[in-house]
């Protein structure tokens, strides 16, 4: 099985470079991105069945990349809720101690009343494999999955044959990875991908 996972197009807060969590930002104006989604068209030739987070920045990237499919939502693959620090910019937060005590962690430790990093790589984790599971089970040969930066990262560096940590796996807005899973393998309950090509 082949599984596509594309980061979301831009939305207002990430070209401000915000931290943008919960907040349910619809997408940034597309104009000028049209190559773009013709190159992430173009990459998903084929595929059967689409997944999304709820948030309305996936929503309208999979309308915008797959307008004739009708996607399945995935709740456990939305966004990390960033608590203090959400829609907050890097120069707004540097003189925060907790902000820097998360820094020093390596985004180890739970956001200020927000979500708890490992709590939210574990509910992702959760979610793709329930996503597996039930497309194993539909025989679909070829999916995709258009969700947050985070989610693509916590997957990754859990089902990643080599181990790479969760930062190697940050992808750009509307960028992501073509994932092979051994669908025999998986059954047997191996949970880990095949070749990780980036798109």
């Amino acid at each position: 099985m082949e599984i596509i996972m594309i980061r979301h197009f831009q939305t207002p807060g990430n070209v401000e470079k915000r931290y943008i969590g919960r907040t349910d930002e619809p997408l940034a104006d597309l104009k000028g991105r049209e190559q773009l989604i013709r190159e992430r068209q173009d990459s998903c030739r084929d595929v059967e069945q689409v997944i999304i987070s709820p948030m309305k920045r996936c929503i309208q990237t999979a309308a915008c990349i797959f307008p004739d499919k009708t996607p399945v939502l995935c709740e456990k693959m939305r966004e990390c809720d960033f608590g203090l620090f959400e829609m907050k910019r890097y120069e707004e937060l540097k003189e925060i101690p907790a902000y820097q005590e998360w820094l020093d962690s390596n985004g180890t430790i739970p956001f200020p009343e927000g979500e708890d990093p490992k709590l939210f790589r574990q509910r992702c984790v959760e979610g793709f494999y329930e996503c597996v599971d039930r497309l194993i089970s539909e025989e679909v040969k070829k999916a995709a999955m258009v969700v947050h930066g985070g989610t693509i990262m916590a997957v990754l560096s859990c089902i990643d044959k080599e181990k790479r940590e969760f930062y190697h796996w940050q992808p750009e807005n509307g960028g992501g990875y073509r994932v092979a899973l051994d669908e025999e393998a998986w059954r047997q309950g191996s949970r880990v991908s095949g070749e990780i090509e980036k798109l």
